[in-house]
């Protein structure tokens, strides 16, 4: 599998997290949860930096970063111009790390366990592609959902 296909998709998808993000009409409706709906738009968005920061970042890029879970989906408030950096940040990060990415290291084994059976680098990182763009439908309907 070719990196660059990689680093392309989530670059595509980092880049409309953000345009999601800033298309909210108020800020403080980014972080509006109503009824089942558990997880605001910005806690989602907390949530997809910390993961790709975590796994690719940290795991694979060898950066200094610390996740903090708990924040993602507790945090509030933070707002929108720091979100947006955040997700430049992170455009920055995964693209740097996938470059350090070989066929070799797509083969072998990705060294935490996250789901119940181990799994290579290259399936897992095919797998937080596609959970950020499931996240990313989230946050694309409850902006259109709560966003008034």
């Amino acid at each position: 599998m070719p990196i660059t296909t990689l680093q392309q998709l989530y670059k595509r998808d980092l880049t409309r997290l953000k345009t999601e993000i800033t298309s909210y009409t108020k800020e403080e409706n980014l972080w509006i949860i109503d009824g089942t709906i558990a997880n605001s738009g910005g806690n989602l968005c907390l949530h997809l930096l910390g993961n790709l920061n975590a796994f690719i970042g940290a795991k694979m890029g060898n950066t200094n970063y610390v996740r903090d879970r708990a924040f993602e989906f507790a945090g509030k408030d933070v707002p929108v111009a720091t979100l947006v950096q955040q997700i430049d940040e992170t455009i920055h990060v995964v693209h740097e790390a996938l470059t350090l990415v070989d066929q070799e290291m797509l083969a072998s084994e990705y060294p935490i366990q996250v789901f119940k059976e181990k799994m290579t680098y290259e399936f897992f990182l095919i797998h937080l592609s596609s959970h950020l763009t499931y996240h990313l439908g989230q946050i694309n309907y409850h902006r259109r959902l709560l966003d008034k």
